[in-house]
Parts: C-alpha cells; sequence; structure tokens
C-alpha cells in the first residue's frame, strides 16, 4: 500500500533529524520542466533542485546513459581505473582551465578539497571571502560562508578566513597580502539570493593573487554548467580563477561534483592529501558525461542567455523589485517571499524557492521552453495580484 503525505510527514517527524523545512508535497514524476504529485497534479518546475536538474527531468540521453553504465558497473573505488571517471576528468579540464581534477559527491566536498589544496600552496595562509558568500555547510565550507546564522551554532570554526565586503574591490584587493593562500568567490553568489559579483571586483582578485602569488578560487557549483549562458560562468568575466569547483548541474540529478585546478597547480596535492570512497563513480560519471552532451554547444548556450534575457524583461513588468540574474540564473525581491513561494507552490502550481524574507529565486533547466517562461511569468502576476 503507497504512502500518503501525511504518512510521509510521520514517518519524518519520528525518524528524520529536523534539518529542512520541506514544502507539503509529494513529487513522484518528473519530465522535462515539469513535475507531478502524488495526486497527479502537474507542475511547472523553476527550481531544478536547485540548479541540479540542469537538462531536465528524466531527459532521454540522460536517463539511457545511467541506465546503461548501472547495468555494466556501479563501483569498484578510486583504488582502480573506469574509463568514464578518467574521460570526464579530460573533458572537465580541457573545457576550462587545462590542468587535472579532483571528483567528490557535492559541491560542499569540492571547495574542501579547493580549500585544503590552497593550504597546501600556502601552508597556513589566509583565505579571503566575500560577505553574502556560501560554499557549503561542512567544517571547512561552512568556515567560508561567513553567515552569522550557519556559522555561529557550529564555532569555534576552522581559523584564517578573512571577509570582505562584496562589492569593495580595493577592499579586497588590500586584503590579500603575502600570507594569503586564495580568495575563495562565487563568480554569481547563489544561495544569498543571486547576485551576480562584479567584474571590478573579480578583476582586483585576480590582480592581487598575482602579485602575492596567491590563489584565486571560484565556486562554480550553482552558476556552472551553463546556467548563466556560458559553459562557466567566468568566461563572462574578466578574470580567469586558478580553481574552479563544480557540482549540481554536472550530474543532471545524480550526486557528483570537482574540483579543477590549472596546471601550475595540478599536482599540489599529492597521494593521501584527499580522498573519497564514492567520488567518481561510474555511474555518476557516465551521467556527467551525458548532461555534457547537451550542454557544451554553442548555439545551445546562446539560447540559454536569451531566454535568460526574456526571464528578466517579463519580471520587469511584474509588481516586483531588483530582478537580477545571468541567464538562466535569476531572482527578485518582493515583500513576504516565503509565503509567496508557497502561494505559488500551492495554488500556481509553480516551484520556485525563498532564499530569505524578500527574495524569491528562479533556476528552471536549461532546456525550458520560451512558452513556459511566459506560463511561469503569468502564474507569478495571479500569484501576486
Amino acid at each position: 500500500m503507497a504512502l500518503n503525505l501525511t504518512d510521509l510527514q510521520a514517518l519524518e517527524r519520528d525518524w528524520v533529524m529536523p534539518t529542512y523545512a520541506r514544502q507539503p508535497v509529494e513529487f513522484v514524476r518528473g519530465e522535462g520542466c515539469r513535475l507531478w504529485d502524488a495526486e497527479g497534479n502537474e507542475y511547472l518546475d523553476f527550481l531544478a533542485g536547485i540548479s541540479v536538474a540542469q537538462i531536465g527531468h528524466c531527459h532521454p540521453a540522460l536517463v539511457e546513459a545511467i541506465r546503461e553504465q548501472a547495468g555494466r558497473l556501479m563501483h569498484v573505488s578510486n583504488l582502480y581505473y573506469t574509463e568514464p571517471a578518467m574521460r570526464l576528468a579530460q573533458r572537465l579540464a580541457e573545457s576550462s582551465l587545462g590542468g587535472k581534477v579532483f571528483f567528490s559527491n557535492s559541491g560542499a566536498e569540492a571547495n574542501e578539497c579547493a580549500i585544503k589544496l590552497a593550504r597546501r600552496h600556502r601552508r597556513g595562509g589566509e583565505i579571503v571571502v566575500l560577505t553574502d558568500g556560501f560554499h557549503g555547510r561542512t567544517y571547512g565550507a561552512l568556515s567560508a560562508t561567513p553567515q552569522e546564522t550557519k556559522q555561529a551554532p557550529f564555532a569555534p570554526l576552522v581559523p584564517g578566513f578573512k571577509v570582505v565586503q562584496r562589492d569593495d574591490a580595493a577592499g579586497l584587493a588590500g586584503a590579500v597580502n603575502e600570507r594569503t593562500a586564495a580568495v575563495m568567490i562565487e563568480p554569481v553568489q547563489g544561495e544569498s539570493g543571486i547576485h551576480p559579483i562584479s567584474d571590478e571586483v573579480l578583476e582586483a582578485a585576480r590582480e592581487a593573487c598575482d602579485q602575492h602569488g596567491a590563489l584565486l578560487i571560484f565556486d562554480e557549483v550553482q552558476c556552472g554548467m551553463g546556467r548563466t549562458g556560458t559553459l562557466w560562468a567566468y568566461e563572462q568575466t574578466g578574470a580567469t580563477p586558478d580553481v574552479m569547483t563544480l557540482a549540481k548541474g554536472l550530474g543532471g540529478g545524480l550526486p557528483i561534483g570537482a574540483c579543477i585546478a590549472s596546471p601550475d597547480y595540478a599536482d599540489t596535492l599529492q597521494p593521501g592529501d584527499h580522498g573519497s570512497t564514492f567520488a567518481g563513480g561510474p555511474v555518476p560519471c557516465a551521467a556527467a558525461h551525458a548532461v555534457l552532451d547537451v550542454v557544451h554547444d554553442d548555439a545551445f548556450l546562446d539560447d540559454v542567455r536569451a531566454k535568460g534575457e526574456l526571464l528578466l524583461a517579463g519580471l520587469e513588468r511584474l509588481p516586483v523589485t531588483n530582478a537580477r540574474g545571468r541567464g538562466l540564473m535569476t531572482a527578485f525581491d518582493t515583500p513576504g517571499a516565503p509565503e509567496l513561494a508557497g502561494r505559488l507552490l500551492a495554488e500556481q502550481r509553480l516551484v520556485v524557492n525563498a532564499t530569505g524574507p524578500a527574495t524569491i529565486r528562479m533556476e528552471p533547466p536549461l532546456t525550458v521552453s520560451r512558452e513556459e517562461i511566459e506560463e511561469a511569468l503569468g502564474r507569478i502576476g495571479a500569484a501576486i495580484a
């Protein structure tokens, strides 16, 4: 007998640690930009599992790649070679910084690798981060996330992180010195509500790192894999990092992350310095290949940028403020954002999320159609009216 939502909520109450504030819906099926709940209601998904379902739900090529690999080999550990991982490392490096790749299971783990790489590069060195940044919830990544509500309950944290205002290029330049191991930045901040970092700040970070021999780390966990309309967000800026981290959309729904180091730093970490039992497994790597096959295409990425402009223009016609974003990584401000997100889900069957009391985040699959964008805008307008 299938369990209903009330049954699931009871199981959660009795057996699941209360770390999530879940919406009262059980999704059972997905296709493209659509989701269906257990009662058969259809939803338009403009969150994509938080920038994860990059090519939509159950894309046929992705499903087939997972099915084929799962039927052949699922896991042997990183003590042995598997072709999907070795080929994926090559594809990721050649399409970005060159150098070499470490695979992880999540964005936080990819950032842990980047932090360790920076400290290996300059032992005991400080890491400069920006206000409102988010790099994960494991201890190193959390220490790089200067948000009091997230950090305070778990102090003391990993020492050696210096915080600079995200729009202060001069302040950032002044914070970097011969003791700095790295500057760590999201080119487009995601969890704080979609805030593109200015080219001036990114270029100041690049110049300061070059001057003092520090690493420039870009966290593209949320903004990478075509989300902004180029394969990597840094390609639209005036700065190229030394190290880049990925996850979320990389596996299209399966857990995989990566830390890519440019050639100068590709061999900084040595055997025994870092590792992960499940990372780079054949199945998630096969999934990542399928996602790259779709996303790494100039015409596809041009279309992402055009659809992002369409979405932003539509938001600017609505009674909201500060519509912003890059590509299909979009947000707007409105009073009572959590309540609006709840109404959109329950009444308009539109999936978005509130990143704070006044901000709605929208990250649809990159395969979203123009008609679906107009449909979403209509549902937002109806909910606000």
